[in-house]
């Protein structure tokens, strides 16, 4: 896959004292956001990004995977000992560790959530590792009619998957797509929506947007919301790994299936862990034994989700990197901080940087492997360091946001935009609106209409020209199935409905 001369360059890529130090510190960071009621694994990468503006490629995106695994991991924490998700990746079993918490297996669950974590996100990274260098091949044959298919089709993703009601989340994505509206014309160069305003001619600045209404957003819904009293669960015993090889070796084969499925989940644009973890809780208990102890107490259930949280990392960016087309709120950040880089991701990527690809294959492997020591010490110190009021974060994370938003261009302009950008999602999230389809146009809209104008010059507006090459008609063929799918469901549903009555 890769030759000697690649990996020799990837490992001195990898092993520079200042990507050990900050894969450390990111562990750190991660497993103290994740650890926190209320804190998400995205709004701690959107207040990273001021930090990687002073590194260099590999130390940057490094930040980032390790801390977002740490994170998707210790969220688990508070759901086993307070009953509270520290990350929506956690909400599905959490139910079932806190009851096994409050039978004095608190030990025993947290032990499972790491060295499930671990394992599923190695499998992640292999199948990364593995499937990411055979679709670049075949992307390096696509045309700008392809990829205006791939775009298509991603956003649809992010509004079927993510949303719990498709108008929502496609009116969310309409959202995202008209702000990228804002600002000069790609093809003809006539001002759009700018008002005279020549801070809008180059539209909103993509950091601003993100940290605005992942990190900003929180800090208003976690403040508009009632702090209730925790109740306490502690960890009777520290020996957390008694007997997890033999549970291990009679759950291999659920681990396999739930890291496979946790990554080709995570591919999906718009789904990410949370949806993985809810998918392979699913399928566990449909599979399972004992399906009556799933929601009151399955270990077998804990084991399954966790596998597919850190395997959905791993998968979202297999678009990222291949396509540029992110696969979760994280790689559309990551995308964000490539271009900062000067590097594109997409197909020229493998072919002009194959040094950088290994190196950051690499660090999904570290950084899992770092979990078990780092996720240990968590635990140990979860009980102290857990019930930091929120209260005395928030003052710092604003902090945080404001010198992000204001770093990219030295201007105040950008930290009003960020705060609005804010005040937006977190209107947005009050009313059941989800934020990941308006980011996900955010990113893909100005590729969105540069692949359709591209495509529309080359066939002399000829919108046949979109099912001429066969995988360009593939692509579009399953992007209007994705449009007519919920049509679909409904006619399914009455057909149903007639038959039983």
């Amino acid at each position: 896959m890769f030759d000697s001369s690649v990996v020799s360059a990837g490992l001195d890529l990898l092993l520079d004292w200042q990507v050990v130090i900050v894969m450390i510190c990111s562990s750190l960071y991660g497993l103290f956001i994740g650890a926190m009621p209320g804190l998400t694994a995205t709004m701690a990468v959107a207040l990273l990004i001021p930090i990687t503006f002073y590194m260099p490629p590999i130390p940057a995106i490094a930040s980032i995977i390790t801390m977002s695994a740490m994170a998707i991991f210790a969220g688990d924490i508070p759901g086993t000992l307070v009953h509270i998700p520290g990350t929506p990746s956690s909400a599905a079993y959490c139910d079932d560790s806190y009851s096994l918490a409050k039978k004095g297996k608190a030990a025993v669950v947290l032990g499972t959530n790491v060295t499930l974590s671990v394992l599923g996100g190695l499998c992640g990274s292999l199948i990364l590792t593995s499937m990411a260098p055979i679709l670049a091949e075949v992307a390096m044959q696509f045309s700008s009619f392809e990829f205006f298919w791939l775009v298509c089709i991603g956003l649809s993703c992010a509004v079927l998957i993510s949303a719990a009601s498709p108008l929502k989340g496609f009116i969310s994505l309409l959202v995202g797509l008209l702000i990228t509206c804002i600002g000069l014309d790609i093809t003809l160069g006539f001002p759009r929506f700018t008002f005279d305003r020549p801070e809008l001619f180059e539209g909103f600045s993509f950091i601003p947007a993100m940290i605005g209404m992942f990190g900003m957003a929180e800090i208003f819904k976690n403040v508009s919301e009632k702090q209730s009293v925790l109740e306490k669960v502690t960890i009777q015993s520290m020996n957390i790994f008694s007997g997890m090889l033999g549970r291990i070796r009679g759950w291999w084969k659920q681990i396999v299936r739930s890291g496979i499925v946790g990554t080709l989940v995570g591919v999906l644009p718009g789904a990410g862990a949370d949806i993985a973890a809810w998918i392979c809780y699913g399928i566990a208990k449909k599979f399972s034994k004992h399906p009556e102890e799933y929601g009151k107490g399955s270990l077998e259930g804990i084991a399954n989700s966790a596998a597919a949280n850190n395997a959905a990392l791993s998968g979202a960016f297999i678009p990222a990197l291949v396509f540029g087309i992110p696969g979760d709120s994280i790689t559309a950040i990551v995308i964000g901080v490539l271009f900062m880089k000067g590097l594109e991701p997409g197909p020229n990527l493998f072919q002009n940087s194959p040094e950088f690809l290994f190196a950051i294959y690499m660090v999904f492997i570290i950084a899992n492997l770092l979990m078990l020591p780092l996720g240990y010490l968590a635990i140990r110190l979860a009980t102290k360091v857990m019930y930091v009021p929120t209260n005395l974060l928030h003052p710092i994370i604003v902090g945080f946001c404001v010198v992000g938003a204001f770093a990219i261009n030295n201007t105040n302009f950008d930290v009003m935009a960020m705060l609005g950008f804010g005040v937006l999602a977190y209107f947005m999230i009050a009313n059941g609106f989800p934020v990941a389809p308006a980011i996900l146009g955010l990113v893909l809209g100005k590729m969105l209409e540069n692949t359709f104008m591209q495509s529309m010059l080359k066939s002399e507006w000829d919108l046949t020209a979109f099912f001429d090459r066969p995988i360009s008609a593939t692509l579009g063929i399953i992007t209007f199935a994705l449009w007519l799918s919920p049509l679909f469901m409904k006619v399914i549903k009455k057909a149903i409905a007639k038959r039983i009555a």
